[in-house]
C-alpha cells in the first residue's frame, strides 16, 4: 500500500470532520460521556479494525477516547487509515 501526497491526506481530512492530522497519522478524540461510555466506544471499534485487519492507537481517558490512525508498516497514511476512520466514524457518530 503506498503513501497518500500531502494533498491527498488533506482531500481526504476535508471529508472526515472532527479528524486533524498529527504528524504522520490522523486524530480524533470522541466525547463518551463517562468511563463505560469510553470503554463501551472501545468495544464498539474492535470489530471493524478486525475485519479491516487496521489497528487503531487508543487512548481512553475517563470520559473520551483518543483515537490514532497510521500505517506503521509503511511508515505514514495511506487509504486504509481514512477507510477506518470512515467506518469508526459510521459507528460512533460524534459531534
Amino acid at each position: 500500500m503506498s503513501l497518500l501526497s500531502d494533498a491527498e491526506i488533506e482531500e481526504r481530512l476535508a471529508a472526515l470532520p472532527g479528524w486533524e492530522r498529527a504528524g504522520q497519522a490522523i486524530r480524533r478524540v470522541y466525547k463518551c460521556g463517562d468511563f463505560v461510555g469510553s470503554t463501551n466506544f472501545v468495544a464498539a471499534i474492535v470489530e471493524p479494525a478486525e475485519s479491516m485487519g487496521h489497528h487503531p492507537d487508543l487512548e481512553v481517558s475517563w470520559d473520551k477516547v483518543t483515537v490514532t490512525i497510521s500505517t506503521h508498516s509503511e511508515g505514514g497514511l495511506t487509504k486504509a487509515d481514512f477507510e477506518l476512520a470512515a467506518e469508526i466514524d459510521s459507528r460512533y457518530p460524534n459531534d
